[in-house]
């Protein structure tokens, strides 16, 4: 798998790829509350994947369930593009970092090391936060949504989703740190991403596009913005 170390501003650096998500979920149901949350997450993570190839919906949903469904779909989506990464890191033994040509592969490697261990650190709070805010909605508020069939409990789905994906964005920085071996790949057209984030959003988009074109990276534009707007100065 390539991955691409994106300049983000000054020094901050960020990996990634648009690999489709490979996952080691059941398939079919399983027994008990984990095994249930699994089976759910698996599914919803196929659908969003879909979502992701094909793009959103042109049309707006009619009724407001359809469209309460969308947005949560759109959610999801944009959840899974934040830890792709991470999640494909589980399975992998090497990975091919691409990066800026005026940085040597020593860098690189740091620029990796660093970004994984918080990566780390920050999503097992997360999972264990998440986790413990699933028990509660999904014991305190279970029972209320039984009495009404066909209604979901969206705050336990909510922070089981959130849960499950934080322990498996853990599980792949653990691996990327310990098991991955990374080689690297000079490439020039990362280079032309520094300093784009001071430029005015319309120039900043085109020359984005412009580079994910070259580098095949159909949703780097996406992600150039989101996280530029998540590290900008607030």
């Amino acid at each position: 798998m390539d991955v691409f170390v994106i300049p983000a501003g000054g020094d901050r650096y960020e990996l990634y790829c648009e690999q489709p998500i490979v996952g080691d979920e059941p398939a079919s149901p399983q027994r008990g509350i984990v095994g249930k949350v699994r089976h759910w997450f698996s599914a919803m993570i196929r659908a969003a994947e879909e979502r992701h190839r094909q793009g959103p919906a042109a049309a707006v949903p009619s009724g407001w369930t359809a469209r309460l469904q969308d947005r949560a779909m759109g959610w999801v989506a944009e959840r899974i593009a934040e830890q792709r990464l991470l999640w494909n890191l589980r399975g992998l033994d090497s990975v091919t970092a691409a990066y800026p040509t005026d940085m040597t592969f020593d860098q690189v490697q740091n620029v990796i090391r660093l970004g994984l261990r918080k990566d780390y650190e920050r999503r097992r709070k997360w999972m264990v936060i998440d986790g413990l805010l699933f028990l509660i909605t999904f014991v305190a508020l279970g029972p209320l949504f039984i009495l009404i069939p066909g209604v979901a409990n969206l705050p336990a789905l909510y922070f089981g989703f959130r849960a499950v994906g934080h322990f498996l964005s853990m599980r792949g920085a653990g691996h990327g740190l310990k098991h991955v071996v990374w080689t690297g790949r000079p490439c020039p057209p990362l280079v032309e991403l520094r300093g784009l984030e001071r430029l005015d959003p319309l120039t900043r988009a085109n020359s984005v596009h412009d580079i994910g074109v070259r580098l095949h990276l159909e949703h780097l534009p996406t992600f150039f913005d989101r996280v530029n707007r998540y590290n900008s100065p607030q």
